[in-house]
């Protein structure tokens, strides 16, 4: 689907002078950096020097004080504490950064993550049951247990008192627990509300350090968990989101955890590993064995020390990860097929799928491919306990979430955020909820919304580029949501040698600009398509971000095309 180029307003030429001035860069930069909110001397220093000394204080969070004292009362007392959190990578890294710390302090700590297919997302009765059955008297849930009522209700009812630590969006009700910690909730005056759940897991010890007066050198020590977590739950990096990344990569390059050591060596990764290195390699290997058999696989992973033979067990998380590719292809390409066959669904402006045979696991991804060949909200279900179950996917500027609400009516669970859900509901109403969720996007979606945007922050000539520049760019990051990295647009380019193709699915160019003979290189991944379209004698323009390519030790600046649009 072609994208609607949309280039960023500029600011007014005094502030950009008075910036490029105070901070003795060129204008373009000074230019993109308003555009980030940082408008002054101090704000840039925050900006590109981000210090842990300016993390808010985590006693500002409503009850964390509460959990705190109840978590030093069962350590003081030697109560089995336990550690519960969700199956994906936010809520395993939440698990591995908590269990991992407080093992320090107790051996009476134990871990659980529910199994995706028997139990489902949250916390559970099983769950809940088999800590009972372990004697715990204190159960810490991890990025979920926001909306867990009936699972609350039975901790307390069996003795175990509940902490709950999440991010999602709470309802209008709370769980009965000992504390509820999660800056969403309408009564927290904590000033940062998009921390992860591992974010917030980290926030937890840091105030647990604060009381006990323990150098918060010792959490600091597993920043590079919370930094996997941030980059994969695709949550803003603003704020302390940006501060715990940015450490939390250092590490992550300089000193990783030796689980994740293992598996950056696996990913045959280099340094400097960035926030999309951690979103297309690391992560998914984390995600795989909830995805494909359990995720206690992948807790056990990154709570391992070198004494444990981690290398085999990476490689296991590697196949398992080689067997989600593989039912990801198919069932997306099931799903496409659907779409296309069927004209009512093709021309909806939501699309709600479902089929009781594909693989629980994987239909989070399947419903981000749909959205990404379709662009509209986008609902994949399947069967799971004589449930349909399903994983939701959103466009920019529009809130899923909300959408979902208003078919509560038809649905036994649910909870998510804007862009992202998950839900639960009978067999007998996946009809009535397509219907119902169709109305609803139907009713609230613009044609605006639907239509899939690039976002340029700024047309400059090729004399832009140069390595000081690409300098400046480079401490910008890390980048992700709300802090992308820069799109540029460049026009009247031209082929300064023939396209080559790579593996049949990705071009490589050398383009020089009109009027300067200049030849930089450009790779368009997966743009092999448009091969028949180029050629030397026509210009073009490009939308592209700039990157530093080492080739054994050689460094040169090419260009990463986002989009290419031909003059009419």
């Amino acid at each position: 689907m072609d994208k609607l180029w949309v280039e960023k307003d500029v600011p007014g030429p005094e502030e950009v002078k008075s910036l490029s001035q105070q901070l003795n860069i060129n204008e373009q930069l000074a230019t993109l950096l308003i555009q980030r909110g940082v408008t002054d001397f101090e704000k840039a220093k925050h900006f590109f020097r981000p210090s842990l000394g300016t993390l808010h204080d985590p006693f500002l969070m409503k009850d964390l004080d509460i959990a705190v004292n109840r978590i030093s009362e069962a350590i003081a007392k030697q109560e089995y504490i336990l550690v519960y959190g969700d199956y994906d990578v936010d809520g395993t890294t939440a698990v591995a950064l908590v269990y991992s710390f407080l093992k320090k302090y107790t051996d009476n700590v134990k871990y659980y993550v529910p199994d995706r297919y028997t139990e489902g997302y949250g916390l559970s009765s099983k769950g809940v049951e088999w800590a009972a059955a372990q004697n715990v008297t204190l159960l810490i849930t991890l990025d979920c247990g926001i909306k867990a009522f009936e699972n609350a209700a039975l901790s307390k009812q069996l003795g175990i008192d509940l902490i709950i630590c999440d991010h999602h969006r709470p309802g209008e009700n709370l769980p009965e627990a000992v504390a509820i910690l999660d800056p969403k909730r309408d009564d927290c005056q904590y000033p940062y509300k998009e921390l992860s759940g591992c974010g917030v897991a980290f926030k937890l010890l840091s105030g647990f350090c604060l009381q006990n007066t323990i150098d918060q050198k010792e959490l600091w020590e597993y920043m590079d968990l919370v930094a996997v977590s941030i980059a994969s739950d695709i949550v803003p990096i603003t704020g302390e989101n940006r501060i715990l990344s940015f450490y939390g990569l250092k590490k992550l390059n300089r000193d990783p955890l030796p689980g994740l050591k293992s598996l950056i060596e696996i990913s045959a990764l280099n340094p400097p590993i960035g926030v999309s290195d951690v979103v297309f390699y690391i992560g998914p290997r984390i995600n795989a064995a909830g995805r494909l058999t359990h995720a206690r696989e992948s807790v056990r992973l990154l709570i391992g020390n070198f004494e444990d033979d981690l290398d085999e067990f990476t490689r296991q998380l590697n196949q398992i990860n080689s067997e989600r590719r593989d039912f990801d292809s198919s069932i997306t390409d099931e799903a496409l097929e659907m779409i296309e066959s069927d004209d009512n669904i093709r021309n909806a402006k939501s699309t709600v799928l479902f089929k009781k045979d594909w693989h629980k696991g994987v239909i989070g991804i399947v419903a981000s491919r749909c959205t990404e060949v379709y662009y509209r909200p986008t609902i994949i279900l399947t069967e799971s306990n004589k449930k349909a179950t399903g994983s939701a996917r959103s466009v920019n500027g529009f809130d899923i979430y909300e959408a979902i609400c208003e078919c509560d009516d038809l649905l036994e669970q649910y909870g998510g955020h804007t862009h992202a859900a998950g839900l639960t509901l009978a067999l007998e109403n996946v009809k009535k909820f397509r219907e119902k969720f169709e109305e609803v996007v139907s009713r609230t979606i613009s044609e605006d919304q639907l239509t899939p945007k690039l976002l340029i922050d700024l047309k400059i000539d090729f004399e832009f580029i140069d390595f000081k520049t690409n300098s400046v760019l480079s401490q910008m990051a890390p980048f992700g949501p709300e802090n992308l990295q820069p799109t540029f647009l460049t026009e009247e380019v031209f082929l300064k040698y023939p396209i080559q193709i790579i593996k049949e699915e990705h071009l490589k160019m050398t383009l020089c600009q009109k009027g300067n003979t200049r030849g930089i290189p450009a790779i368009g991944f997966g743009m092999a398509g448009l091969a028949e379209q180029i050629n030397m004698e026509d210009p073009f323009k490009i939308a592209y971000h700039i990157d530093e390519n080492n080739y054994l030790g050689n460094k040169s600046l090419q260009l990463i095309l986002k989009d290419l649009k031909f003059y009419d």
